[in-house]
């Protein structure tokens, strides 16, 4: 026998209510709270009867093998690939090019001789050709259906049994079985659930594009986050040319990886070394300017960071940031002026991350102390020198993570110094470590030779 509850449930962040309210109190929207019908089903014994119990030991190295995507960025933060039977959910902002990632994915598989589909939701089939032929040769073996029933698209996964599936987007998608608008609660829900269960059925990887909501985080991830098998961001500046694909859920393999990818005329590029791209037109000897070794997930990056400082009235100092974060900005600030005689009080102080790049791991620190100490002593830090290093409110310094792995890339890129903590590990052969307890000392070693130009 089965009960019906009801329930209210936002449709922008999924938060649950007990009861219908006018905005809804985790994210703050308006007219957003729904009323959704859920069925509890009284348990049974009998139901239970013919349940197989298995070892898990003998389940090891059985499950499926990632197929690769074609995309080499993608195929790093996947683990391999999308695996078969799975469902992978993607957000990210208007515009940042979500449309363009999936349909360059599709078409690689396409290209490889498997079969891809796409469900047109937002775009009419004959605007994606359009996309698809600037992008590059289309295949044969890509579809494309602009039917968002779920029910077709289900009949179109079972017709072709398609390696992979993208439905562009969610919101669009409609059961027509279920009670309200394609993007409401009960219709994401239910949709989600058809296509999981379609996917592990066929062995289809299916690929849902999701919205963002105005505070930035996937429309509805509370209400179908938990159905799918990842969830993916895609972001970046949409005025730039870098784009940025996290994992932030994954079943089949860790959340740590980040894919870099460069918008082109031709569509989305991976970039392969990165480190390369962000140091690209650099200009050695100028004052303010020191290079970070960051860690982007298990990827070891370089960057420079620029630091400028003009006088300005007293207490009326601006401080403008870009790439970086600005509440650690405001931290080295306060410790350089309080424990290394260093004050900015007087000056507008501007600091940024060039060549697109965003950086807000501890690690930076050392490098903008550096790069406002070089500024406002007007002295250049020599272009082959490195630094990386976590400030803490006494002014010592601290070691980051993987910092080995991170003075290897500097050294393949041509960085011959390093200035980071006492407590770090030795640098790799050929490498001068150079290691200060506080930054009261890297700043004594930093603003005469070797390290000074």
């Amino acid at each position: 026998m089965a009960r019906s509850r009801r329930s209210f449930v936002c449709r922008e962040c999924g938060a649950e209510s007990p009861a219908w309210a006018g905005r809804c109190t985790r994210c703050d929207t308006w007219a957003s709270i729904e009323e959704v019908d859920s069925t509890e089903a009284a348990a049974s014994s009998a139901r239970f009867a013919d349940v197989e119990v298995k070892r898990l030991d003998e389940l090891v190295g059985t499950g499926a093998v990632p197929a690769p995507t074609g995309l080499d960025e993608a195929d790093r933060v996947l683990g391999g690939g999308l695996t078969p039977g799975s469902v992978t959910l993607l957000g990210g902002e208007p515009g940042v090019g979500k449309s363009t990632l999936t349909l360059q994915l599709a078409a690689s598989v396409a290209g490889g001789g498997a079969s891809a589909l796409l469900v047109a939701g937002e775009e009419a089939p004959s605007q994606i050709a359009l996309r698809a032929r600037r992008l590059g040769p289309v295949p044969e073996t890509l579809a494309v259906i602009d039917d968002t029933s779920v029910e077709s698209i289900v009949a179109a996964l079972e017709a072709i049994r398609p390696l992979v599936a993208v439905v562009d987007s969610i919101q669009c998608a409609r059961l027509d079985s279920i009670d309200g608008a394609p993007g409401t609660v009960a219709q994401l829900k239910a949709v989600t659930e058809r296509l999981v269960g379609a996917a592990k059925r066929l062995d289809t990887s299916v690929v849902l594009v999701g919205h963002l909501t105005k505070d930035g985080a996937l429309a509805g991830p509370r209400v179908i986050e938990h159905l799918v098998d990842t969830v993916l961001s895609f972001g970046g500046d949409r005025s730039g040319e870098l784009r940025y694909l996290r994992a932030v859920k994954h079943r089949f393999g860790p959340t740590t990886e980040v894919g870099l990818f460069e918008m082109t005329p031709i569509g989305l590029s991976s970039v392969s070394d990165p480190s390369g791209r962000f140091l690209t037109d650099r200009q050695a000897g100028l004052p303010g300017s020191v290079v970070v070794a960051t860690l982007e997930g298990r990827r070891p990056v370089l960057v420079e960071v620029q630091a400028l400082t003009v006088d300005a009235s007293p207490g009326n100092g601006r401080v403008t940031v870009q790439g970086v974060d600005g509440r650690r900005l405001a931290l080295v600030a306060a410790v350089l002026g309080r424990r290394a005689g260093c004050s900015l009080i007087r000056n507008d102080v501007f600091v940024s991350a060039t060549g697109g790049a965003t950086v807000t791991e501890p690690g930076v620190d050392l490098a903008m102390a550096i790069a406002l100490a070089s500024s406002v002593g007007d002295f250049a830090v020599r272009s082959d020198v490195v630094a990386c290093g976590e400030i803490g409110l006494g002014g010592e310094l601290r070691s980051v993570p993987q910092l080995e792995l991170r003075l290897q890339e500097a050294y393949r890129l041509g960085f011959r110094t390093a200035l980071v903590p006492g407590s770090a590990p030795e640098g790799p052969t050929g490498m001068t470590v150079l290691r200060a307890g506080t930054v009261a000392e890297a700043l004594a070693i930093v603003s005469r030779r070797p390290l000074a130009a």
